[in-house]
């Protein structure tokens, strides 16, 4: 192992470093400092609180949040499948058909709860 090969390595991790640490320090030293009382009561808005934090929420944003899971995943999964495929053979493929299948089984179980109907 020569540690020369990786000096590229460490001079790109230590310039993104400072580069970081100089927009902090320019961001803290030119942002403005102005203290409200109003800024420090709840959510930051000045309002005061209004309601219960735990009120019953509708059950389409749990489905729509697992419906984005359900296609980010069948994208990440995908996009190196279609481009390893020659590599791995019949059983890239026959791998790829049973994920897809229980990515439909998601997507039917979606269907079926109503989180496609916008009413």
């Amino acid at each position: 192992m020569n540690l020369e090969e990786y000096f590229p390595i460490f001079l790109s991790i230590i310039i993104a470093s400072l580069i970081g640490i100089f927009l902090l320090l320019i961001g803290y030293l030119i942002s403005p400092r102005q203290k409200f009382s109003k800024k420090y009561l709840p959510y930051e808005c000045g309002f005061d609180a209004f309601g219960d934090a735990r009120m019953q929420v509708d059950i389409r944003y749990y489905l729509v949040a697992v419906l984005f899971i359900l296609f980010d995943l069948e994208i990440a999964f995908l996009f190196p499948w279609a481009i390893a495929q020659e590599s791995i053979g019949l059983n890239g493929f026959f791998a790829i058909t049973v994920f897809l299948a229980i990515l439909a089984i998601g997507f039917i179980y979606e269907w079926k709860k109503g989180a496609l109907d916008w009413k």
